[in-house]
């Protein structure tokens, strides 16, 4: 798929996710970078949290065991979903394509963005999606749970 360019591309790829790796996944409530996830989680997605804080300290959130990158996932994923300020995002490029395999989307959530990142994942064959919100997209969308 070429870059999203509208909301039925960005349907596309929440339809056909199952499993979404996402970097700077976090344990408290209030923040996005939680209750984002957690509404996935409640709509059937596998979430598969990561930051490198959490994971040495034993944490789980939504059933799964915190790491500390997506290179250490081994696993294939749908969606990695980026919630780091935009200019931490380069810091996490390395480990991205480092995945084996790779991920087919990488979302940087609403208020993030990276085109030289972007860019980068794009020459790799990767669809970037760019401040755009998934919790908010999903429900736009009136997308139900995953089967």
């Amino acid at each position: 798929m070429a870059d999203p360019a509208s909301l039925q591309d960005v349907r596309e790829i929440l339809a056909s996710a199952r499993t979404i790796a996402v970097i700077g996944a976090h344990p408290t409530t209030w923040r996005p970078a939680f209750y984002v996830p957690d509404y996935l989680y409640g709509k059937g997605y596998r979430i598969l949290p990561c930051h490198p804080r959490f994971a040495d300290k034993g944490t789980e959130l939504w059933g799964e065991s915190v790491r500390a990158s997506v290179a250490d996932l081994g696993e294939p994923v749908d969606i990695v979903d980026v919630f780091r300020a935009s200019g931490n995002v380069p810091e996490h490029l390395d480990e991205i394509l480092a995945m084996d395999p790779r991920p087919k989307v990488v979302w940087l959530q609403l208020g993030i963005e990276n085109h030289e990142v972007a860019t980068a994942l794009r020459a790799e064959g990767i669809t970037v999606v760019q401040d755009r919100c998934t919790l908010a997209d999903h429900r736009a969308l009136g997308l139900g749970p995953v089967a």
